[in-house]
Parts: structure tokens; C-alpha cells; sequence
């Protein structure tokens, strides 16, 4: 049956950012709603953000489109243009190659939870971080960067 138990998908929280990007986003938590349905092109993430976490570093992707919709809650949505309200109901989407860094942020008491689709393109994707020094990819296996390429050391 194609119906998805929300509480049984896949959960993941925190992040693999290297030290000290991570710190923001260890409590975020995503439930990975594509996987569990088997989709491979695409990925759906039930994100959910408690007072104070944030989604993401500000990023972009060259090669990945990106979609977020609030569901519950508030969020600052943040990015070159200055920082946007964004409750319950509205979206934003985040073409791929646009260099337009982005973020949200839940600077309200309450849990957000969004509804993030993005498409999947590892192997031709990188992500650049314009406000530290931080990249990754292109490449399925691509570990972060310095933007001097220089690598981060592994997580051990």
C-alpha cells in the first residue's frame, strides 16, 4: 500500500556539518517521507525545527531545485534579500543554480514543521555555503570543503 506511517519512516537528526557549522542544526529533525515510499528521483523530508534550530546553514544548489511549505508553526526564511515571515500555508521554492543563499530559522516558542522536496542529483550537485567556509561536491562522495577545496578532516 503506497500510504506512508509517518512515526515508522526513516528519522534523522542533527547534521554532518564539520565543527563549528553544525551547532545550529543538531536538534533539527527530518523524517525522510520519500525514502520511505520508495522514491529515488525526488525526496520528500518531514522537517521539523523547535524554538531556536535552524534548517541548514545558508546554502545554494547548482544543480538540485529545492521547495519548502510551512505546515505548522513560523519561520524566517533567510536569504540575499534580507529575512522573510514565513507561517502556516506559505512556500518558497529555490531554483537550482540560483546563487541565492538560503536558511530558515524558528525564532518563534513553538515547533515548525515544513514539508521540504528536492530533487536528487548527487553526482552533478554541489553546494555552496556563502556565508562560511564551507562547500561540498560535486560528487556522491564529496566531503566538505574549505572554498579552497581544501578538505575538512573526516568525522572519525
Amino acid at each position: 500500500m503506497p500510504k506512508i506511517n509517518i512515526e515508522s519512516a526513516p528519522r534523522r537528526s542533527g547534521c554532518g556539518y564539520p565543527a563549528p557549522f553544525g551547532k545550529p542544526c543538531l536538534d533539527r529533525v527530518r523524517r525522510r517521507l520519500g525514502d520511505a515510499g520508495g522514491l529515488t528521483d525526488f525526496g520528500v523530508n518531514l522537517l521539523e525545527l523547535a524554538p531556536g534550530v535552524w534548517s541548514s546553514q545558508r546554502h545554494w544548489h547548482s544543480a538540485e531545485d529545492e521547495f519548502v511549505w510551512v505546515l505548522e508553526g513560523e519561520v524566517a526564511l533567510i536569504d540575499d534579500r534580507g529575512e522573510h515571515v514565513l507561517r502556516a500555508g506559505d512556500c518558497a521554492a529555490f531554483p537550482k543554480g540560483n546563487a541565492n543563499g538560503h536558511h530558515l530559522v524558528n525564532r518563534s516558542n513553538a515547533v515548525a514543521r515544513c514539508l521540504e522536496i528536492g530533487s536528487r542529483k548527487p553526482d552533478e550537485d554541489a553546494c555552496d555555503y556563502p556565508d562560511i567556509d564551507l562547500h561540498i561536491g560535486p560528487g556522491r562522495d564529496a566531503g566538505y570543503t574549505h572554498k579552497n577545496q581544501k578538505p575538512y578532516p573526516s568525522r572519525g
